[in-house]
């Protein structure tokens, strides 16, 4: 399920690669997408900014795009993909509130908000 296994030639021993999908949105996730996109896409990018060095960017859009397009709900930006590739997209309600959250393993440090990180 978008793992990858590979042999080093060196040891011959296998080993796990990241998840091979652009990333993976949670059911709830698409769910909320669904609801806030009226018919069209929510759409990721990532920009320099934030407390972490960078900063991912939500927004919401009509039509399609060039660029890669998730479970037919979300625009992931050209620019982005090499930030987030094999993140999990999820929708979490919690006391304070609602969000999208991205559970990134390329991420070596996030913010407390989580809404910034450096890689």
């Amino acid at each position: 399920m978008g793992q990858c296994f590979s042999i080093s030639f060196e040891t011959g021993q296998s080993f796990e690669l990241i998840n091979t999908h652009m990333v993976t949105i949670t059911e709830k996730a698409k769910e909320y997408m669904q609801s806030v996109s009226n018919g069209g896409y929510v759409t990721l990018g990532v920009k320099g900014g934030g407390c972490s060095g960078f900063q991912y960017t939500w927004g919401l859009s009509e039509t399609k795009t060039n660029d890669e397009i998730v479970d037919d709900i979300l625009i992931l930006d050209s620019l982005a993909v090499m930030y987030v590739i094999g993140s999990k997209i999820d929708y979490v309600t919690e006391l304070g509130g609602s969000f999208l959250t991205v559970v990134n393993p390329l991420a070596t440090a996030q913010c407390g908000c989580g809404e910034s990180f450096s890689v």
